[in-house]
């Protein structure tokens, strides 16, 4: 819901982080693998409950994650590029999640009911993707993405901010978690509605 006020806000610095990179001859991919890494690491960081140090390597994985795209425009996208990126999205979101249940037992419940929320958002959002590019389908609200960006309640800003406020407020990590897989929820079945219709025009 946020990602086409928040995603133009970030273009500017993003883009000349990125003309730096490509000076430098760094790929867009290497990005994509190094801000994957660094984020993994707040898995075992959240399990020994330090949630300052998790939190600071969530937002270099999400600052890297800006950064690929950035570069990736500027040196020439390809199909390799935006599977990889958003294969490892999907894992990097499950495992911060699971990081959750691993500090502390309370959380095991919502951490399971946020990752099977998690699997409606992406499973609805992919699978528009593939039948949108079949069809030729453009997405004029975020056109420089790779895939096509069906929206919803749940998309990149909300998840990155619920992730900053998990680590800020891990007592509430339930209530919060809760909370976004009713946005998920809902996230969910407005984009299988609104694909089943769009597609079947």
């Amino acid at each position: 819901m946020l990602d086409s006020w928040a995603v133009p806000k970030l273009a500017t610095p993003l883009n000349k982080v990125a003309r730096v990179l490509k000076s430098k001859a760094i790929k867009p991919d290497q990005v994509s693998l190094f801000g994957f890494f660094v984020g993994m690491m707040s898995v075992p960081a959240l399990a020994f409950n330090l949630y300052g140090l998790a939190m600071a390597l969530i937002i270099i994985n999400r600052i890297c994650d800006g950064l690929d795209g950035a570069l990736a425009r500027l040196v020439g996208p390809t199909d390799r590029g935006g599977y990889l990126d958003i294969t490892l999205d999907f894992i990097f979101y499950a495992s911060v999640v699971f990081g959750f249940a691993l500090a502390s037992p309370v959380n095991a419940l919502p951490a399971a009911a946020l990752v099977t929320c998690f699997m409606g958002t992406g499973s609805s959002f992919l699978a528009f993707a593939i039948m949108a590019q079949k069809r030729d389908i453009t997405n004029i609200r975020l056109p420089n993405k790779g895939l096509y960006y069906i929206n919803g309640l749940a998309e990149g800003t909300e998840t990155i901010s619920f992730l900053i406020a998990f680590c800020l407020f891990p007592q509430w990590f339930p209530i919060l978690a809760y909370s976004f897989c009713a946005i998920c929820l809902v996230t969910t079945m407005t984009r299988v509605y609104g694909g089943y219709l769009t597609l079947s025009e």
